[in-house]
């Protein structure tokens, strides 16, 4: 049985990339720093942002996915993000050290672990970047830079990595996520306007997000590596007016 690995496994877009990779087959490794039950499929409780640190905590997590997985993995999704929305003045050494703990070096240091297994499986790592990394405002400059990189390790690691992995990258706007939707439980008309501002006029379902990682994860996309695919609705065509100060 084939088998893929996704981090932030617990929620959101993470939860939809497991259910449909187990749908399709798949044995799912999930991995989150939160604490998960009546799930389908396997959870590690563990916080991806630790692993540069390399411990024993590192090294337990390592043979706990590897067991898990039966020593085999065609598929990991670095999913796992913190966003901090905070002005520049007020950004701090703290802030950036989980963001790019997280957002960026977690990838890199998951797809060095596991990459005997992924070379083995002749396997796909798929990063889910966003439209931040691109297209971004105002005090998002610490989770724009991170996903920016993100990209920049993704087609790093496709040149390198290829012919025997592959590694792609997805962008979602603004998708119904649990966190986003929380945002506006006192703000309905405020989702409206959001999704207005999309041509599509909506935002994305964590599924279409989802179907977008497994395209870029299965043997249909077997010529695409180094790729970015955007799944924005069409917002990331739109020419806006600058923002007035």
């Amino acid at each position: 049985m084939k088998s893929a690995l996704v981090t932030g496994a617990a929620g959101g877009i993470g939860k939809a990339v497991c259910e449909l990779l187990e749908r399709k087959g798949y044995k799912v490794i999930g991995v989150d720093s939160r604490a998960a039950s009546g799930l389908d499929y396997e959870v590690i409780q563990f916080d991806v942002s630790r692993l540069r640190n390399g411990d024993s905590e590192c090294k337990e997590f390592y043979e706990k996915a590897k067991s898990f997985a039966d020593g085999r993995l065609d598929v990991l999704v670095n999913n796992a993000a913190v966003q901090i929305v905070k002005s520049v003045e007020n950004l701090t050494t703290a802030d950036w050290d989980v963001t790019l703990d997280t957002n960026l070096l977690a990838p890199f240091w998951l797809t060095q672990m596991f990459l005997p297994m992924l070379r083995a499986a002749r396997g796909s790592v798929v990063n889910v970047s966003s439209i931040h990394a691109e297209l971004t405002k105002r005090e998002f400059t610490a989770y724009s830079t991170s996903k920016g990189a993100l990209l920049s390790l993704t087609r790093a690691l496709a040149l390198e990595l290829a012919p025997d992995v592959r590694v792609n990258a997805v962008l979602p706007a603004a998708t119904d996520t649990p966190m986003l939707l929380d945002g506006f439980k006192d703000n309905p008309d405020g989702l409206k306007e959001l999704g207005s501002y999309h041509p599509l006029e909506r935002i994305a379902s964590q599924d279409e997000v989802a179907r977008a990682v497994f395209f870029l994860a299965s043997p249909e996309a077997s010529f695409m590596t180094g790729a970015s695919v955007n799944v924005d609705g069409g917002i990331g065509a739109c020419l806006h007016d600058p923002v007035k100060r």
